[in-house]
């Protein structure tokens, strides 16, 4: 069938029939859904790394004028859409959060225990991959400026041997992500919604629908203004980014990573023909782990709602207003794997905001309960920091 060969159409069938899986499956029959869920989440974050270096360090590689500048760029970029996408959150949180009567959120099922447990643990973190494939592409352009110059020229030689090989390994991991990764992603999130399904998530989702639709109305509205800022910026239409990007939305949503979305996320932004092909494969990867503006605005604006309920009012203003500009520094390290986000900033929310252990945990559950919303938005706004990131390429050659 034609209609099963749409990727977008395979994730939605994969997240219905996972969530209905989770609903009539015995436990008996779930502990087959988490071996699968585990077995193919294992392969898809070993491979996570490998496709941050595989394309990060060649398309840096390939990249021409001052590099440097053009990674500070993208770093600022992405840090300025994260707390905006968090002041902003926050701002509608001070209107909206008491106004809402908030229910207590149950205790779901527990999932079955499984019999066992496969690990596949990554050659490397994903932050070491990132920092590696920056080092290796700065120092492949600084080997060609020596050779331009007939530095070392003994050591050296007259070619650059390592873009090459980059290249070559650039394309392996592309074959990896089009004939296994993307494969797999259907069966992961069939099994993930299957688990949640089976927890109770699903119906916990609906206890606290008026909150997560306000906070989905709010990714969305952060997106068009990303977006509408991208397209002033660069003078180009962003709806020839955002078009393409339907898939890694509906990746993300059933992986609840960028990390693991990232292969998908490269396929769709190699669509759009507004794109520079050597940023864009440098910048998605890039962005993937550093612009988390989706996952800040929505733990903001939940932090909220935790205070109001557990200790009956919010923060104040300059004390979350603190709490957010490290929030943005720490989700630049943040592991780009579902709850990464909350994880990397539990210290600061008991530092700065004070929660205790009930305030952290009811934080922890309800933001599990969108985090796929979440992403989708981190990854979809990637594609209008692209576009921004090819303008300012194309003009400081």
């Amino acid at each position: 069938m034609k209609i099963l060969k749409n990727t977008t159409v395979l994730l939605v069938l994969a997240v219905i029939l996972g969530i209905i899986l989770g609903m009539i499956l015995p436990e008996s029959l779930m502990n087959v859904v988490l071996i699968i869920k585990q077995v193919t989440g294992q392969l898809i974050f070993f491979l996570v790394p490998l496709i941050i270096f595989g394309f990060v360090a060649p398309s840096i590689a390939q990249l021409s004028g001052n590099v440097s500048k053009l990674l500070l760029f993208v770093f600022c970029i992405a840090y300025l859409s994260s707390i905006g996408a968090a002041f902003f959150g926050a701002g509608v949180s001070y209107v909206v959060v008491p106004m809402l009567d908030i229910p207590q959120l149950e205790q779901g099922r527990a999932l079955p225990e499984l019999p066992f447990q496969l690990e596949i643990p990554p050659l490397m973190s994903v932050m070491t991959a990132l920092v590696i494939a920056v080092f290796i592409g700065l120092g492949s352009i600084w080997v060609d400026k020596a050779i331009e110059k007939n530095e070392a020229a003994e050591r050296l030689g007259k070619k650059n041997y390592i873009k090459p090989l980059l290249n070559q390994f650039q394309h392996i991991v592309l074959l990896l992500v089009k004939n296994l990764l993307i494969p797999m992603l259907p069966f992961y999130i069939a099994c993930n919604f299957a688990a949640l399904s089976y927890q109770g998530s699903v119906s916990a989702f609906t206890v606290f629908l008026p909150i997560l639709v306000c906070v989905i109305l709010c990714h969305y509205i952060w997106l068009a203004l990303l977006y509408g800022l991208a397209s002033a910026n660069s003078g180009k239409n962003g709806w020839q980014v955002l078009r393409y990007y339907g898939p890694a939305y509906m990746t993300a949503l059933g992986t609840m990573s960028s990390a693991a979305t990232l292969g998908v996320a490269l396929e769709c932004a190699a669509k759009s023909p507004i794109l520079d092909k050597k940023v864009r494969e440098f910048a998605i990867p890039l962005f993937s782990n550093i612009h988390l503006c989706g996952s800040i605005l929505t733990e903001v604006f939940f932090i909220t709602v935790v205070s109001q309920l557990i200790y009956g009012h919010m923060p104040d203003f300059g004390t979350l207003s603190f709490f957010i500009v490290l929030l943005g520094m720490f989700a630049i390290g943040a592991p780009g794997v579902p709850g990464g986000t909350v994880l990397a900033s539990l210290g600061i929310v008991i530092s700065v905001l004070q929660f205790d252990d009930a305030g952290t945990a009811l934080l922890l559950a309800i933001f599990a309960l969108q985090d796929s919303f979440g992403t989708a938005c981190n990854v979809t706004g990637d594609g209008a920091l692209t576009l921004i990131t090819t303008k300012f390429a194309t003009t400081n050659k």
